[in-house]
């Protein structure tokens, strides 16, 4: 699932979702199968590129949108969709952008998404679906059972994988006790936060798009979350040779630039890292260990304590 959306889409998801007014109007187009084209703004462009039509400049409401949508043409709101500006709107924006729609609602939605930069909605009569262009993007409105099935499955999931990251996180404490932690040790580590975090970021959009559904899925959520756990950039602060705030910053960027192909090669793990070409058998060591220990100020305040490094100073660092 396509996770990495602009902040306009997810804005505009969160309007469509279910519980909202906007959504219960485009399920009762859906309904009466009329289809519609729906521009959620407007300013000089907008109307520059609109032709006849009729101003109505009242407030929104499902049932208007739904008699609206059955006549021909466009029907225009303002960006929060909290008005209903102009309907039976001839849109004409420039044929020279490129679509690879071929319906002329979807097309001239598209189009106009590109040219003016406000999200437009499009309604298709004969498939029944509902699409949404943003910023070049075509973002498909799913079915809330199909959508509750795949959360559901992501939840399922992201327990599993929180239970794989517990046993790694603490297989890794023990090896640092013995100083025996090599880079294939690490890798493996960042390898398992960074697949909680794909999960997690995965679970957190169905959430979005379940509106009022997703109250369920969202406690759930909240009850995997982890917030005492350590971030991507403790781990590699603990163990890049050379860590700075940039150096972490480049590394956690580039983890999650990953392919989820890549994501299974250790290899590729640690050179995205920042760890070079060093062989995964390398033994690392822990300097922010080494330097807390040598402090004077550890061994006057903890002088009975072990060294558990995950437990004592990761949870010093902040978190993602």
């Amino acid at each position: 699932m396509q996770t990495d959306y602009s902040e306009l889409l997810l804005k505009t998801i969160a309007q469509i979702a279910p519980g909202t007014e906007l959504r219960e109007g485009l399920e009762r187009i859906l309904r009466g199968r009329t289809g519609a084209l729906i521009v959620l703004g407007s300013d000089r462009t907008v109307t520059g590129l609109s032709s006849g039509g009729f101003t109505i400049d009242t407030e929104f409401s499902a049932t208007r949108l739904r008699e609206l949508a059955k006549m021909d043409g466009a029907i225009i709101c303002d960006r929060d969709a909290t008005r209903l500006l102009m309907a039976a709107v001839q849109l004409m924006p420039d044929a020279t952008i490129d679509t690879n729609e071929s319906g002329t609602r979807h097309r001239t939605a598209e189009r106009m998404a590109i040219q003016t930069g406000f999200p437009v909605i499009s309604v298709s009569a004969s498939m029944s679906v509902i699409s949404v262009y943003v910023d070049g993007t075509r973002y498909t409105v799913e079915d809330t059972q199909y959508l509750m099935a795949r959360a559901n499955q992501a939840i399922q999931t992201l327990e599993s994988y929180k239970k794989r990251l517990n046993k790694v996180l603490s297989t890794l404490s023990a090896l640092e006790i013995e100083s025996h932690v090599t880079l294939s040790d690490v890798a493996i580590t960042l390898q398992r936060m960074e697949m909680v975090r794909r999960i997690i970021s995965e679970v957190s959009h169905y959430v979005l798009e379940l509106g009022v559904n997703g109250r369920l899925v969202a406690l759930q959520l909240e009850e995997l979350r982890s917030p005492d756990m350590a971030g991507i950039d403790v781990i590699l602060h603990d163990y890049l040779p050379r860590p700075t705030a940039q150096s972490i910053s480049i590394a956690t960027r580039a983890l999650r630039d990953l392919t989820d192909m890549d994501i299974v090669d250790l290899t590729m793990i640690a050179q995205a890292a920042g760890f070079g070409d060093y062989e995964l058998d390398t033994p690392c060591s822990r300097a922010a260990t080494a330097c807390l220990t040598a402090s004077p100020l550890f061994r006057t305040q903890l002088p009975n304590a072990s060294l558990n490094g995950s437990a004592l100073c990761r949870r010093s660092w902040p978190h993602p």
